[in-house]
C-alpha cells in the first residue's frame, strides 16, 4: 500500500467522527473553545500518527509475520509451533493498546482488587494458547468450526461458574485483542503458513486466526473469574 493510499484509509476512518463533533459544536453541545481547538489539533496529530503507524506495520509486522509463518510450516516441528504460537500471541497482545486500556479500567473500577498486570497477562496467555491451536489447525487440517465451537461452548460453561463481574470483562477482552498491533501480525502469520501448502483450500485455512485470538481471552478471563468467585 502506497503512502497516499494509507493516508486515504486513515482519513476515511477519522474524518466521519470529526465531522460529527464539529457539527455538534456548532449546533447542540457547544464545547468551550479551548477544548474544541484541542480536539482539532488532536485530530491532526492522530491522522499523522496513524499514517506513520500503518506504514510501519506494513513494512515490518506484515512482512515478518508472513516469513515466520512460512518458516514454521517448513520446520514441521509441532513443539516449536506450539511454543512459538503461544509466545508470539502473548507478546503481541501485551503490546496491544486496547488491552492495556481495558486492564487499566478494570483495575480502577475494582479498586485494585484485580491487578492490571494480572489481567494483561491472563488475556495475553489466552491469545497465545488459542493462537497455537490455530497454527495446529493448519498442520492437522482441523475444521475451524470444531475449534471455534468448542471454544465458545467452553466459554458458555465457564460463564455459569465465573463471578458475574468477569463475564462482561471477558467478552470485552475478546474485542480488545483485535487491535492494530495484533491483527496485522496474526493475519500475516496465517497467510505465510497456508502459502507453503500452495493450494486454494490451504489459502482458506488462513482465515479464522483472529476468531481464535478472540475466543482465547474470553475463556482465560472466565477462568480467572472462577478463581475469584
Amino acid at each position: 500500500m502506497s503512502l497516499k493510499e494509507t493516508v486515504s484509509e486513515v482519513l476515511h476512518a477519522i474524518l466521519p467522527i470529526t465531522v460529527v463533533i464539529v457539527l455538534l459544536q456548532f449546533t447542540i453541545v457547544r464545547f468551550p473553545m479551548d477544548i474544541f481547538w484541542t480536539f482539532l489539533v488532536s485530530v491532526i496529530l492522530t491522522i499523522a500518527g496513524f499514517t506513520l503507524f500503518l506504514s510501519g506495520v506494513e513494512a515490518s509486522l506484515l512482512a515478518i509475520g508472513e516469513l515466520v509463518g512460512k518458516s514454521l510450516m517448513l520446520s514441521g516441528k509441532v513443539g516449536l509451533l506450539i511454543g512459538f504460537g503461544t509466545a508470539v500471541g502473548f507478546s503481541v497482545t501485551v503490546a496491544e493498546p486496547g488491552v492495556q486500556v481495558l486492564a487499566a479500567q478494570v483495575s480502577t473500577v475494582s479498586g485494585g482488587a484485580v491487578s492490571k498486570y494480572l489481567l494483561v497477562a491472563v488475556v495475553a496467555l489466552g491469545v497465545g494458547i488459542f493462537l497455537s491451536l490455530a497454527l495446529l489447525r493448519i498442520v492437522y487440517k482441523i475444521p475451524i468450526i470444531l475449534l471455534l465451537g468448542g471454544g465458545f461452548a467452553l466459554a458458555c460453561i465457564l460463564a455459569f461458574f465465573s463471578a458475574p463481574e468477569f463475564i462482561a470483562v471477558a467478552f470485552d477482552a475478546g474485542g480488545a485483542t483485535t487491535g492494530p498491533v495484533t491483527v496485522p501480525f496474526i493475519l500475516a502469520l496465517g497467510v505465510g503458513m497456508s502459502a507453503v501448502r500452495g493450494s486454494n483450500a490451504a489459502s482458506a485455512e488462513s482465515f479464522g486466526f483472529l476468531g481464535m485470538g478472540a475466543v482465547g481471552p474470553i475463556v482465560a478471563i472466565l477462568l480467572l473469574g472462577v478463581l475469584y468467585k
